[in-house]
């Protein structure tokens, strides 16, 4: 069965990026949001059991999705991908309930480092 996953970043070519570093096996349903208040009405409709999410968007950023998916209690495993690579950032986003957090520009082996590390492929 496919695993529904959502990427969630403002931009198209960050988008790509990721879709491009999945692995090529990996059986999962893929949908794309372009700010935070798309991310949590994918996540509300079950197409986000798997995220990827950005920090920086328009309309409700990366640490306001987090809060949300953890006040309404969505089981959702969630991996943060994002620019913001200073140690505050990475510190909040874990304690908001983000499972790991990868720097821009996405590595495609990092990325499935990542997914092996914690069984997710």
């Amino acid at each position: 069965m496919s695993i529904p996953l959502l990427i969630c970043d403002d931009s198209a070519m960050a988008r790509k990026q990721v879709r491009r570093s999945l692995p090529e096996d990996w059986d999962v349903d893929i949908t794309m949001a372009t700010n935070g208040v798309e991310g949590i009405e994918a996540i509300r409709a079950g197409k986000g059991e798997m995220v990827f999410l950005d920090l920086t968007m328009p309309e409700l950023d990366g640490y306001g999705v987090l809060k949300v998916v953890r006040e309404e209690g969505h089981k959702c495993i969630i991996i943060v991908i994002s620019a913001d690579i200073q140690p505050e950032a990475r510190e909040r986003v874990m304690s908001l309930g983000a499972l790991d957090f990868i720097k821009k520009p996405v590595d495609g082996k990092k990325l499935q480092d990542v997914l092996r590390k914690y069984g997710l492929i």
